[in-house]
């Protein structure tokens, strides 16, 4: 399998666990049955609205849905059975350290739903604990070849949390921290898997707010022949007007080609469904024209 993906790939995600059982539910602890089906039927709703933006006019070989097994397994095995992209996570939710939601079953699940996509999220700092990234970066090149050798397409979304260190050098400023300090470590991190055989076909990356950012970024990944690899910015769960920024600097920029916004898409219309402020099907047709905004934000972008 060569290495890459370098098609256009709108993807909404919602692989998201903690977030909708804690943050939209407030459960905490093991869920029970009947949890489990009010997390399932709430993915369903978002769903919904990416099968009703493929109506208005989005075209399904760009589009594409990230979820999670524990709540999205009917969601995938439909997806994949009416030919959608699909993407499914294999990190554990929620770890500092990178590892495998099944554990050493998890290539088993990879096979049982076939999705188009493996999707790992990995906190990794070049800067950080060595070992760590040492260990995480075995399994991580265990993942990327078994997907290349079973025909399926490796995502990697990546995450640079900063060090007490490093917040220190930017006075705790998060911001500052983001735009002077994330990108060149985020280029290293790149550099130092690749150097550890882990090859990504696509890399999911942090929101960035220079568009040279971008820039360097797309080069790394496609450096030394790996001229096939595509970037995808993330939404971060910022603002709407963060999320148009991002996807601005992006799409100009030769490499990337295409986006994953999740939260900002989905968690309003949700909250509201939650709180009986609005219906299901209102529900499904507002987070729906907010992901048709992102196709409309990038593909405008790309086109200057």
């Amino acid at each position: 399998m060569v290495i890459g993906y370098n098609k256009p790939l709108y993807i909404l995600p919602y692989d998201h666990r903690s977030s909708f059982e804690k943050g939209l539910y407030g459960w905490t602890g093991a869920l029970n049955a009947a949890q489990t089906e009010r997390i399932a039927k709430t993915k369903e709703v978002i769903y919904d609205a990416f099968k009703l933006a493929l109506t208005k006019g989005l075209a399904r070989e760009r589009a594409g849905i990230l979820v999670d097994e524990q709540f999205g397994a009917r969601i995938l095995r439909d997806a994949v059975k009416n030919g959608y992209i699909t993407a499914m996570p294999a990190e554990k939710s929620g770890q500092a350290e990178f590892q495998f939601e099944y554990g050493e079953q998890w290539a088993a699940h990879i096979e049982a739903f076939k999705p188009t996509f493996s999707k790992v999220l990995v906190r990794y700092n070049p800067e950080d604990d060595e070992a760590m990234n040492r260990r995480q970066a075995t399994r991580l090149k265990l993942l990327a070849d078994h997907c290349h050798s079973h025909g399926v397409y490796f995502m990697f979304e990546l995450l640079v949390p900063a060090t007490h260190e490093q917040m220190d050098r930017v006075d705790g400023d998060q911001h500052i921290y983001d735009t002077d300090l994330r990108p060149s470590l985020m280029l290293d991190t790149i550099k130092e898997l690749q150097a550890a055989g882990v090859e990504p076909d696509v890399w999911k990356i942090e929101g960035l707010d220079r568009r040279e950012d971008c820039e360097k970024i797309a080069h790394t990944a496609r450096r030394d022949g790996r001229d096939k690899v595509g970037c995808i910015i993330l939404g971060r769960g910022s603002n709407e007007q963060k999320v148009v920024e991002w996807l601005r600097n992006a799409s100009a920029v030769p490499g990337f080609i295409g986006f994953a916004v999740g939260r900002t898409s989905f968690w309003e219309p949700l909250v509201s469904l939650r709180d009986g402020k609005i219906g299901r099907e209102q529900a499904v047709e507002q987070i729906a024209a907010r992901y048709m905004e992102w196709v409309r934000t990038f593909e405008k972008g790309a086109a200057n």
